[in-house]
């Protein structure tokens, strides 16, 4: 079978690899449809563990299944997690299932023709894929469920302005969320393009993300965000984070900067304004229930995000158009055609 063996966001190889057979306790599943999530390109974040086969967004439909096996059988549409929380653990019980450190095992990255799923992502990670929801679409559903998880922590509520800086696809996620919501929503970017299909998602207003949005805001809604979601890594974005928010408001790092990146933080002003400032990384099984329901329902529509369907052997210029992200939303690959 072939893979894509990624060593750098530019030195990315298709590898010919043998076709891994499961075990009793094991299934194999053909990748149908694998997303470029924008942190396969943060090249710090995954030089570590390079050369590695990458893709966590998948949509697959199961082969071959062990003996043990009985939750699935061939000819079963599943979105499979890129990883699962024990669900017993201190973290877990405490809702923090992406800290959970009891289950290290991770899925086989998806851009490849097949992948081996082991046990405890079968049992835990691995969801039948309703009729409703093509495999193009369950490629949202992991990068869906982390907004879920994201706007949960916030308390995102009717009423509220949110403003979304980035509109990338996490950003234009959190714009199509808080909609249903019933926010008043700011969207910023420094692609003129790409604020123009944040409105079209249901921003109510957008705004270069190099002018002073905090003023933009004051002029448009008398007062500034309620909660600021960061979804840019820039450090001009996080400074307009910090100015955006109002009194008693939440800042989300939904993207953060590099770990080489000194971020200064306005304490003394936040304590006296109260406000809150939240991470969120990843996500965790009730978040992806709930992804699947929104999808399925039709509450959030994400055809609108695909730009591009390449297969497997153009990754690099999957990668290219991520990286670039001028011309490109939602790239998804196919590694069987």
């Amino acid at each position: 079978m072939k893979v894509a063996l990624w060593y750098n966001n530019k030195d990315i190889r298709i590898k010919n690899v043998p076709t891994p057979k499961p075990n009793k306790k094991e299934m194999l599943v053909k990748v149908i449809s694998c997303g470029i999530c924008g942190s396969d390109i943060v090249e710090w974040y995954r030089l570590p563990r390079a050369p590695l086969v990458q893709g966590h967004e998948i949509g697959a439909q199961v082969l071959t299944v062990g003996k043990s096996v009985k939750k699935y059988k061939p000819g079963d549409r599943v979105f499979i997690a890129p990883k699962v929380p024990c669900m017993k653990c201190y973290y877990c019980k405490n809702g923090h299932y992406p800290q959970c450190l009891e289950v290290k095992e991770r899925l086989p990255g998806g851009f490849a023709e097949y992948i081996l799923v082991p046990e405890i992502l079968i049992e835990n990670g691995t969801y039948l894929l309703p009729q409703d929801i093509s495999f193009d679409q369950s490629t949202f559903i992991e990068p869906l469920a982390c907004v879920v998880r994201a706007q949960r922590l916030a308390g995102v509520k009717k009423g509220q302005t949110v403003l979304v800086i980035g509109c990338g696809m996490s950003g234009l996620l959190n714009v199509k969320l808080a909609r249903t919501k019933g926010c008043r929503i700011i969207a910023a970017d420094i692609n003129q393009k790409k604020l123009e299909i944040a409105r079209q998602m249901g921003a109510d207003i957008i705004t270069n993300a190099a002018d002073d949005i905090s003023k933009q805001l004051v002029k448009e809604s008398c007062k500034k965000a309620d909660v600021v979601f960061l979804c840019a890594s820039a450090d001009s974005a996080v400074e307009q984070a910090w100015k955006c928010v109002d009194k008693g408001g939440v800042v989300v790092l939904f993207a953060v900067p590099g770990p080489d990146k000194k971020v200064v933080v306005p304490v003394n002003d936040f304590w006296m304004k109260e406000i809150t400032i939240l991470t969120s990384y990843y996500c965790g099984p009730p978040d992806i229930i709930e992804a699947i329901k929104l999808i399925e329902w039709h509450n959030i529509i994400v055809d609108d995000l695909i730009t591009h369907r390449l297969p497997l052997k153009d990754i690099v210029k999957g990668f290219q158009l991520v990286t670039d992200g001028r011309k490109s939303i939602k790239v998804i690959i196919k590694p069987n055609i």
